[in-house]
């Protein structure tokens, strides 16, 4: 007898978001088969993704960039057929979008785009909000599925015009964080609280659900990741293609992207976006132990044994410039293969996606797999807090 039911969910990729989808659904009556590149220990997963769709007639697909949404878009694609809807949930590139429904249309199945809003606790809830892009008869098709994790499904329009809804939302989101960022500074600065603002906000106009999230934990320096530095500077990357190939300047988001990328280059990618704050206060105990570490190193490589394997074993990092993210305009235009619109979140920038650089997996002909890539954007993340400078920012002082 067939495995196969109308109640059976394929769910492709088990990161943050994925995971927890996952355990929605079977909560709620719904028997998943599961796939990612890092094998899990969960029940029901399957050897690749081409055997989801023999079981399922849904496909949920949570991966965190173009690459990878093109790479299992095309693994997926030998097993389907009229019968299945397939649901891309990622944020990328318009181009993106278009060419996964391509490949799933050519074997005549469906698709639908469906981005979120809402971070790990939503998605714990089945609290997330999605906006959809595709044939409405599709969607209704689909409704129970989506209905089962989200508390909300907004119809937006064709497929590729729900992700430009998605990038729009971020680009306030990033704003948002990057000014508040700003504010802590200039607050500390002039010797007052930092509590003193996150109370003056709550009666603001401009105060917002984020911030209300997002500034205690600022304060507190508790960067625990809901939505990590590289997926949001990801979302920053494409936003700013999208503003070139319409020819706006996009300046705030612009410089949320640039904050971003600092973060990247300093190590912080996987922390949560609010993380931006760290560029206005000085973390002096960690300065000491850079410069004790440092005196440490010196001294051990002194030793006749290190200093013959430091050639080797040593060998400084290429610098990334903050120009080198500039978004040319002869790469601006859509019309472009969708592999120059990967829009990768990683400390690795969007202009090297062309040469077969970028996060996750490089389009045929264009450059070989990346497997670690994959395997990050499906990683889960990390439970520890992060609060190192908590007690400084409760100190009065110049920054």
């Amino acid at each position: 007898m067939s495995r196969r039911t109308r109640k059976n969910v394929g769910l492709i990729g088990l990161g943050v978001i994925g995971n927890r989808v996952r355990e929605v659904l079977r909560r709620k009556g719904f028997h998943v088969f599961v796939w990612s590149r890092t094998p899990r220990p969960v029940p029901n997963f399957v050897g690749a993704p081409a055997e989801l769709a023999e079981m399922c007639d849904f496909v949920q697909i949570f991966v965190s960039d173009d690459d990878a949404l093109l790479h299992v878009t095309k693994q997926l694609s030998p097993g389907l057929a009229a019968r299945h809807v397939v649901i891309a949930h990622s944020t990328v590139s318009p181009q993106t979008i278009l060419a996964a429904a391509e490949i799933v249309e050519r074997r005549g199945a469906r698709f639908l785009e469906a981005p979120f809003t809402g971070s790990r606790d939503a998605a714990e809830k089945g609290d997330l909000v999605y906006y959809v892009g595709g044939d409405p008869a599709v969607l209704e098709e689909a409704r129970p599925v989506l209905e089962a994790s989200s508390k909300q499904i907004l119809e937006i329009g064709e497929i590729g015009q729900a992700t430009a809804i998605k990038v729009a939302t971020n680009m306030v989101t990033a704003a948002s964080v990057q000014s508040a960022a700003e504010a802590l500074a200039l607050v500390q600065a002039a010797g007052l609280p930092l509590e003193k603002f996150a109370l003056a906000m709550q009666q603001n106009a401009s105060n917002s659900n984020t911030l209300s999230m997002k500034l205690p934990k600022m304060i507190e320096g508790n960067f625990e990741r809901h939505f990590s530095v590289q997926h949001m500077l990801k979302d920053m990357q494409i936003a700013s293609r999208l503003g070139l190939s319409h020819h706006l300047e996009l300046a705030v988001s612009s410089a949320a992207r640039d904050r971003l990328l600092e973060q990247v280059q300093r190590g912080h990618g996987d922390d949560d976006y609010s993380a931006v704050a760290r560029k206005y206060f000085q973390d002096t105990d960690t300065e000491e132990r850079t410069e004790t570490d440092l005196e440490l190193f010196t001294a051990a490589a002194s030793a006749p044994a290190v200093k013959q394997a430091m050639p080797e074993a040593v060998k400084p990092a290429p610098e990334i410039s903050l120009e080198d993210t500039r978004l040319r305009p002869e790469e601006s235009s859509l019309s472009q293969e969708p592999v120059l619109q990967s829009a990768a979140a990683s400390p690795l920038l969007l202009e090297h996606a062309k040469h077969g650089n970028g996060e996750g997996v490089a389009l045929e002909q264009s450059s070989p797999f990346l497997p670690e890539s994959i395997e990050q954007a499906d990683a889960e993340e990390s439970e520890e807090p992060r609060g190192f400078f908590s007690r400084l920012l409760r100190r009065p002082g110049s920054y």
